[in-house]
């Protein structure tokens, strides 16, 4: 099924402020895990990363996966007729799934325990923020210059 313009226009627009979102919240947990390692405040650092994490991030996270695959499902680019849309798909499936199962259980820790944030789960509010903000532009390069052209799975439907 293919949407007409104006809804695929929506559907665009949609997973652009998502995914827009998403980045932006990452680089906001990025400068806070920085902060932190850094000494700043960590009765400051620590919760607020686990509010803006809980809050924020997750859901982007699972919002943004949701509309970028009915996106690719509902437009002519599809979801597994070009390279660079699998390989999207496989990068933020991979990223949501890091999110969810081990990112989730820092977060909830940082907001709990705020300044009693352990060392490991501290180092892990760092890492994780720089891999995703990395993968995430590695994301967008790939949809803005859509490389490597189409699978070949026979006829495009």
């Amino acid at each position: 099924m293919k949407l007409s313009p104006p809804w695929r226009k929506a559907l665009l627009t949609l997973h652009v402020v998502t995914a827009v979102g998403w980045l932006g919240v990452d680089v906001v947990l990025l400068t806070l895990g920085v902060a932190g390692v850094r000494g700043a405040a960590p009765d400051v650092v620590y919760p607020a990363i686990g509010l803006i994490g809980l809050t924020l991030f997750v859901p982007l996270s699972v919002l943004a996966w949701l509309v970028g695959i009915v996106s690719a499902l509902f437009t002519p680019w599809g979801l597994l007729r070009h390279r660079w849309v699998m390989v999207k798909l496989i990068i933020t499936t991979v990223m949501l799934g890091a999110v969810l199962f081990a990112l989730l259980p820092n977060l909830r820790t940082a907001a709990e325990l705020g300044t009693a944030t352990p060392a490991d789960a501290r180092l892990g509010l760092l890492m994780a923020p720089i891999v995703s903000t990395t993968l995430l532009v590695i994301a967008t390069v790939l949809s803005t210059y859509k490389p490597w052209g189409r699978l070949r799975r026979g006829r495009a439907g």
